[in-house]
């Protein structure tokens, strides 16, 4: 970060402008006309997506002409080729493809920098709500309203009863044993379920304490909110209870892993998995 004073008012304005390319599209979406197609993986994609990624990969590569990019909707890059990125930009165009199309909501725009594996610099749009979330290793972390509204925000102490974010879509029957295990650790839980990268951003802006993530999710899905959680104090650890980092290997997916807030809790003692 030294060598280069990237300005978050840059980042998050592309962000913004990629949020509006979506929003024109979820706007002009009829019930019967959804603009849907499905990738080799089943995955959808729509017309959304694809405008968003092209402003996004064209903003950045004016904005930091050196730094690569890799987003879900961009070219394959192999590890071969991607071993050797010290830094670069890690994004997703539109995650929460599924709630895009189901309309309710909850869907973001993703973009992170990743240095030497870890997240320095996040930002997560929601188009719907105008919420921007910041973060970096030099400013902290940061809710906007538009450009001009910014509140510094940061994680809180555990809550008793613990509040738990899952996925709306993807829960399984791993997640429902933890949730009684946690219950039989710690306590009460209140539990809510919600799309895209807005869970790690509830658990940054101290609205919730722990998410734990069983099915698969890929890297692009998680960086610029790790960041932002990162930021303000928390952290996204994987079933052993290392730091998630990215870049590492040659699958893009992550490992199973578990977001949390407050990192003075003893959460390897809580959720101890050899008890699973």
């Amino acid at each position: 970060m030294n060598e280069v004073k990237f300005q978050r008012s840059s980042l998050i304005e592309i962000a913004i402008a990629a949020g509006l390319e979506i929003s024109q599209v979820y706007a002009s979406m009829g019930e019967e006309e959804q603009s849907v197609e499905y990738k080799s993986d089943n995955s959808p994609i729509t017309k959304a997506d694809l405008r968003a990624h092209m402003l996004i990969d064209q903003k950045l590569k004016l904005l930091t002409p050196d730094i690569p990019c890799l987003s879900e909707e961009g070219d394959y890059h192999e590890f071969t080729e991607r071993s050797k990125w010290s830094r670069y930009w890690l994004i997703d165009p539109l995650d929460g493809t599924k709630e895009f199309i189901n309309r309710n909501g909850e869907f973001t725009v993703n973009i992170a920098l990743i240095d030497n594996g870890i997240p320095i610099m996040g930002v997560v749009h929601v188009p719907c709500s105008e919420k921007t979330y910041f973060g970096s290793v030099e400013d902290g972390a940061w809710c906007f309203d538009g450009l001009n509204s910014a509140e510094k925000i940061e994680t809180s102490q555990c809550q008793n009863p613990l509040r738990v974010v899952a996925s709306r879509r993807h829960r399984g029957q791993f997640l429902e044993n933890f949730i009684k295990r946690i219950e039989e650790s710690i306590g009460p839980v209140r539990t809510k379920s919600i799309g895209s990268s807005l869970k790690i951003c509830l658990l940054a802006e101290g609205s919730a304490d722990l998410y734990p993530r069983f099915m698969p999710t890929s890297e692009w899905d998680t960086a610029a909110a790790h960041a932002v959680l990162a930021a303000a104090g928390g952290d996204i650890f994987d079933l052993n209870f290392k730091p998630l980092r990215y870049n590492t290997k040659d699958s893009l997916l992550n490992p199973s892993f578990v977001a949390v807030a407050d990192l003075n809790f003893d959460w390897k003692a809580a959720v101890n998995f050899q008890k699973q």
